[in-house]
């Protein structure tokens, strides 16, 4: 719920928060004890340009040995707790039963989608986002095994360069991201970025095979991003 100061609930439906996504906001909440949530629209944006990917030499010989299963838009709730989960670098989160519900409404609609990596049947490491278009919109990430984020981060952005999509929104740049290439745009650029990728229409976030290998996730990076070979 997004609380006011006349004390009005208002509720956020799932078709609220994509016309949201579609003006430049996200809901945070301030922790996830905290039932409500808040609209961010930062001055400055992260951005993960998807033809200056930046791929570590060591993360390539990973993705090429197929270290993990990596599954897309299979298990929702398992990634989701994954991201919520404490963690040495993350000892709190904000992902309250309020995001649970909305991202869930959102994947069952499929307008949510998640990149899984699995290790003798475990999942070790995800992400999940927000699908507009030819927006992408990523929301958070965790890892249980060394690169298994990594490797997810990878496998979508081969995804997103493969399904036509001009625009990867990583909402801030953490030191972790700026390795893989996002840089901070300021908001009327970041706005005019979103209202391109609004415009087509034609992106598809599974014409990547989601039983791709590593050596196809290779290619299609090298393919969209030269610095890569």
């Amino acid at each position: 719920m997004a609380k006011h100061d006349d004390n009005i609930v208002l509720e956020i439906t799932p078709q609220v928060l994509l016309k949201a996504y579609a003006c430049g906001l996200f809901p945070m909440a301030e922790s996830a004890d905290d039932p409500s949530l808040f609209w961010l629209e930062p001055e400055f944006r992260g951005t993960l340009p998807l033809d200056q990917f930046h791929l570590p030499k060591r993360l390539a010989r990973t993705i090429r040995q197929d270290a993990f299963e990596v599954r897309v838009s299979t298990d929702f709730e398992a990634v989701i707790d994954g991201c919520a989960g404490v963690a040495p670098d993350r000892p709190s989160t904000w992902i309250n039963s309020q995001i649970r519900k909305l991202y869930g409404d959102l994947f069952d609609l499929g307008h949510c989608h998640t990149i899984e990596a699995w290790q003798d049947g475990k999942l070790v490491g995800g992400l999940y986002g927000v699908n507009i278009e030819g927006a992408f919109f990523g929301e958070s990430m965790f890892t249980r095994t060394t690169d298994a984020s990594k490797v997810c981060l990878a496998h979508l952005v081969a995804r997103l360069q493969a399904g036509g999509y001009t625009l990867l929104d990583t909402q801030f740049v953490t030191d972790h991201l700026a390795k893989f290439g996002t840089v901070e745009i300021d908001r009327i650029t970041y706005g005019e970025k979103l209202n391109q990728a609004l415009q087509k229409t034609d992106a598809d976030f599974f014409a990547f095979p989601a039983d791709a290998s590593g050596d196809a996730v290779l290619k299609q990076l090298a393919s969209a991003a030269p610095q890569i070979r």
